[in-house]
């Protein structure tokens, strides 16, 4: 191959490297109206009444909007962002009477600038009916206290859902008999996991700008992963068709999950297609951390049954999620706690999965990286590791008896078949890269340090089986040069340069030759977008067909030029040949096309797969901790992935250590806590403690491929699985350097230094 698995430059990186003006807000009008948001300071309340006289009455404010401007009785709508119709529920109005969380909208104020705005949002004067508020979810489900007790909340599929009960979603799954499997195993693991709530924390906060066009359409440019499902959402909310609609992104300054909820589009939007003027609205960082889309706080009850051989026979999953105040992505994640983990043990002869999940009083949950597989994937490796320490069997001894292999079907991974695996492959290296067998499980350095390991494996998924859509358009214009149109979005993962690296292979170009432009409902083919882990496996095929196509239309209008067949036609990249040796130049079929010719150099495909192959990952850590203070560090971090065919080696490495490091982050430092009247105390990055490059040593990323078939030259996804086994790793060193076992994340250091106190 010429350009895939080469480590081709990002396309943009240039740009970004020398700060040009490439996101939302650098290209958003002078002359927008900036848009706030006056927010509850109650988890849960009814607003009896609010004045916005004064506030209106400040220079330079353009409009204020309440409850009152937006009808209480009328449809309601979801922000997750998934393929229609949406599994979430539609639980939300623009602006409600009735507020959630603290945080939750109470009105909508804008202006010619910031300082008055700020000074409006000080003068509308409020009056609430405070309510108790519903803060545990572990006593939500039929907890007297609802969540969502209007009559106009609506769930779309049957998902179990219903607000009478707090009940945002119930499930459940099995194959075999897990009791009887379960009652004849000579061990059982029976453990209850907790994982809190976690923020993306992407460098650039959610933010939006609108205008309306010279057709009195509404433009909305936004830093969003879902341009088509924005789209819907918008109009959902505003009550306008989707014809009025155009949604466009710039470069994304990270997302993780965050913006597949269109967290704050609506607001600007509604803004402009009252006022016609241009608005926008910036999140600040408070407003990212406490009124966006984190992780689902999850409980996991695990029961994991074994014979003393260490064959794993059964698993036995139970998954309480809390959604928070609305729904979004409240049914489709808790699905990935069990069907990405489960099936890693292919020797299993039953399981079972049930979930829950549950409307609260704080700030509702969405999608984050590993969305749902990451706390599943937490409980279940962290009960194998248990497992192998109750036997006294190496944990990768262990795994290596029991895991799923490559041409196996896979029951709980809705019984689709292993298509491509480099499991064992990935167990092995690792082995080797951490230095293993010198190292398990811990070793005294003296001065009260040791230094432990401890490992874990995950899956993942590559798109959604028979859902996502991936779409490509590509032409070819003057000079022999490519537009590569997609409605996918680059979110710094190089989705871009990956697609354009694919669109080179088939046309035997370079990366340079093809220009990529994307994502514009209005321009860009339908795509699901860039999510669940769909981009290079979904839109990469989507991509490859249509390069084929293009390639077979050129040598078409090449045939007539070189008065052959199109079949005798030899495509070379530059230019094309005929069997008699007469060739013509790649520029001089783009000039017959201009003029008196009727075949297209331009084709659109689209993709969609009724499978989706597991990309694999197994991670190993090696921690120093000071058992004296708990402070603990990440020496070394070694990693392996099966992701196919890496389409661009350099690109996917930073997508792992990023990954890594996010999962590190999650299993030591990012915590979230609410007050008894459900405030959120962790409300800046001064509280909420994300890791940096110099609090890790090192991480190391390596590759053992399969060849998934299916995928474009071989690929599967790599963006979600590679931030999932740095938990339950983390967690097992702890153990093998404390001797306590710890269940809940994230794991602090007075937590470690306490056990290691009481350990002595």
């Amino acid at each position: 191959m010429n350009t895939v698995n080469k480590p081709v430059r990002k396309k943009d990186a240039m740009q970004v490297l020398t700060g040009q003006p490439v996101y939302t807000d650098d290209i958003a009008p002078a002359d927008c109206l900036i848009v706030k948001l006056l927010r509850s300071p109650h988890a849960n309340a009814m607003i009896r009444s609010i004045r916005t006289d004064t506030a209106l009455k400040v220079p330079g404010i353009e409009a204020v909007f309440t409850w009152e401007d937006v009808p209480q009785d009328g449809p309601r709508f979801t922000q997750a962002g998934q393929t229609y119709p949406e599994p979430s529920p539609r639980d939300r109005l623009l602006l409600d009477r009735h507020v959630r969380f603290v945080g939750d909208p109470v009105a909508i104020v804008a202006g010619k600038d910031e300082a008055c705005v700020d000074r409006a949002l000080k003068m509308i004067k409020v009056d609430y009916e405070v309510l108790e508020p519903l803060l545990d979810f572990r006593k939500a489900k039929d907890n007297p206290i609802l969540v969502h007790p209007e009559d106009n909340w609506e769930a779309l599929c049957p998902v179990g859902a219903d607000n009478k009960r707090n009940l945002c979603a119930h499930d459940e799954c099995s194959g075999g008999d897990i009791e009887e499997v379960l009652s004849h195993c000579d061990v059982i693991i029976d453990r209850t996991y907790h994982t809190k709530a976690c923020q993306q924390a992407m460098m650039e906060t959610f933010r939006t700008f609108c205008t309306i066009d010279t057709y009195g359409r509404l433009n909305v440019v936004s830093s969003t992963q879902i341009v088509f499902h924005c789209r819907r959402i918008i109009a959902n909310a505003l009550g306008i068709p989707k014809s009025k609609v155009r949604v466009s992104k710039p470069r994304i300054g990270g997302g993780f999950g965050a913006k597949q909820t269109s967290v704050c589009e609506m607001y600007p939007a509604f803004v402009t297609w009252k006022t016609k003027k241009p608005s926008k609205i910036i999140f600040s960082r408070e407003e990212s951390l406490s009124a966006s889309s984190p992780r689902h706080e999850m409980e996991l009850h695990v029961r994991l049954g074994a014979t003393k051989d260490g064959i794993i026979h059964g698993i036995d999953l139970y998954t309480l999620s809390n959604t928070g105040a609305y729904g979004e992505h409240g049914p489709t994640t808790v699905g990935l706690t069990g069907h990405k983990s489960i099936p890693l043990y292919g020797k299993a002869e039953a399981f079972r999965f049930t979930s829950d999940v549950v409307y609260t009083n704080v700030m509702s949950a969405g999608a984050y990286r590993g969305y749902g597989a990451t706390q599943g994937l937490f409980a279940v490796e962290s009960a194998v590791n248990e497992l192998a320490d109750r036997l006294h069997m190496d944990p990768i001894a262990l795994r290596e008896m029991n895991i799923v292999k490559e041409g196996q079907i896979m029951p709980a991974y809705y019984n689709q078949e292993n298509t491509s695996c480099a499991l064992d492959r990935c167990l092995a290296r690792v082995k080797e890269m951490i230095h293993w067998d010198e190292k398990y499980p811990v070793r005294d350095m003296g001065n009260g340090k040791v230094r432990s390991v401890g490992m874990g494996m995950a899956m993942q998924g590559s798109g959604i089986s028979a859902v996502d859509v991936g779409s490509a358009t590509l032409q070819l214009g003057d000079e022999g040069l490519y537009m590569l149109s997609i409605g996918a979005a680059d979110m710094g993962t190089g989705c871009d340069t990956i697609l354009a690296q694919i669109a080179a292979e088939v046309l035997e170009c370079s990366v340079d030759q093809i220009s990529v432009f994307g994502a514009d409902t209005d321009a860009s083919p339908y795509d699901s977008g860039s999510y669940a882990s769909s981009t290079t496996y979904v839109t990469g095929k989507a991509v490859e067909k249509c390069a084929l196509r293009l390639r077979e239309q050129i040598c078409t209008l090449a045939s007539v030029l070189l008065h052959c067949s199109p079949d005798d036609v030899q495509f070379q990249g530059d230019s094309l040949s005929a069997p008699d040796g007469q060739t013509v130049s790649l520029t001089e079929v783009v000039t017959a096309s201009q003029c008196g010719s009727d075949i297209p150099l331009a084709a659109t495909e689209k993709h969609t797969s009724p499978i989706s192959p597991p990309p694999f990952m197994v991670g190993a850590a090696e921690l120093e901790i000071d058992l004296n203070t708990g402070e603990t560090k990440v020496i070394e971090f070694a990693a392996v992935v099966d992701c196919g065919t890496p389409v661009n080696p350099n690109l996917a490495r930073v997508q792992a250590e990023g990954g890594i490091l996010q999962g590190i982050g999650m299993a030591l430092t990012e915590n979230i806590r609410y007050s008894s009247k459900g405030k959120l105390w962790e409300n800046s990055l001064m509280q909420y403690k994300i890791p940096t490059r110099q609090d890790i040593g090192h991480i190391r990323v390596e590759f053992e491929s399969s060849y998934e078939k299916t995928g474009p030259f071989g690929a599967k996804s790599i963006g979600e699985v590679v931030i999932n086994t740095p938990l339950p790793a983390i967690a097992d060193a702890i153990y093998h350097a404390t001797g306590t076992r710890f269940c809940e994340l994230p794991i602090t250091p007075e937590q470690i230094a306490m056990a290691a106190q009481n350990n002595k």
